[in-house]
């Protein structure tokens, strides 16, 4: 290990050993939760409930629901974790050094700009990307006998859409350089931190809201001839937008003929001429549409700041 890489790891070992206790209380966690939900499964007590955004309900007629909510905490400590990341780990990375002025010290050895920067860098990415993938890859083995049904967690519930796959990894790399680029611009690790995390959760927010407005991904339209049932949603993530359909192909609100499925929905639609009706929402597919689509715009903004903070390294330091 040469002098910076060794330097690195001095200054981050706590931090290694942070994220490596984290994994370790989460996967004992998601152990025993999961072997309880399989449990109850194994019970059949939930064997009559499909899929569907409706709960399913037993004897007492009270919902039937697995314990979901460790598994939904693991989701949103995921979606936190970007900003934990570039917070604890990001800010302090350059910023800490340049309030401190031991930096000149460190330069002063031989160790140019570049390897000073790569080092520490090349450490805090692997160790974001190490965490960050395995507690993804926790909620996707956690959250399998729950997957998609009305007792346990749907793929377009927030902890599960956001808080699982590449893109907490990609999430995480984009808080590590949101805070090192921090750092580097204000010289100091409390002042970095608190606009890391305006920048993150701003981020974060935007994302979800695009998320919810079909931004990205559009929804499709399922469409039923005349007054015939719908084509079942199941689960599909709607978008709340369903109506009406004329022969002319123009599209009107649901409430136009507020009527269920029988003769008065029938004789509405034929006295104000509609044809079909239609219901918008995204197929569970879709789940990977918005996972790749999030990490490319998190993964794209986490180089471009890497950049930037390479960029102002050769005349800040």
């Amino acid at each position: 290990m040469n002098g910076s890489l060794w330097l690195a790891w001095r200054q981050q070992r706590v931090l290694v050993l942070s994220g490596a206790a984290l994994l370790a209380v989460a996967l004992t966690v998601a152990v025993v939760s999961r072997a309880g939900m399989v449990s109850d499964l194994d019970s059949g007590l939930f064997d009559h409930c499909g899929t569907g955004p409706l709960h399913c309900s037993g004897a007492d007629g009270m919902p039937l629901v697995l314990d979901i909510a460790p598994l939904q905490i693991l989701g949103f400590l995921n979606i936190a974790l970007p900003t934990l990341v570039g917070m604890f780990w990001g800010a302090p990375l350059l910023g800490r050094d340049r309030e401190l002025g031991t930096h000149r010290m460190v330069l002063a050895q031989g160790i140019g700009r570049a390897q000073w920067f790569t080092g520490r860098f090349a450490l805090a990415a692997l160790g974001s990307v190490a965490v960050s993938g395995l507690l993804a890859l926790l909620f996707s083995w956690w959250w399998e006998p729950a997957a998609d049904r009305s007792y346990g967690v749907f793929w377009y519930d927030t902890a599960a859409l956001s808080g699982s796959g590449p893109r907490t990894v990609a999430a995480a790399l984009f808080g590590l350089s949101v805070g090192t680029l921090a750092g580097l611009l204000v010289r100091r690790v409390m002042s970095g931190m608190a606009l890391t995390l305006v920048a993150t959760v701003v981020v974060t927010g935007l994302l979800e809201l695009a998320h919810k407005a079909r931004v990205f991904v559009p929804p499709q339209s399922y469409v039923s001839a005349g007054a015939a049932p719908k084509p079942l949603i199941e689960d599909k993530w709607s978008t709340g937008n369903y109506g009406l359909i004329t022969a002319s192909g123009r599209r009107d609100d649901v409430m136009n003929c507020a009527f269920p499925s029988g003769p008065e929905l029938t004789d509405c639609m034929t006295r104000n001429g509609y044809v079909s009706r239609f219901y918008e929402a995204n197929p569970p597919a879709d789940y990977w549409a918005f996972q790749w689509t999030d990490t490319a715009l998190l993964g794209g903004l986490a180089v471009l700041l890497l950049v930037a903070t390479a960029v102002l390294l050769r005349r800040r330091v």
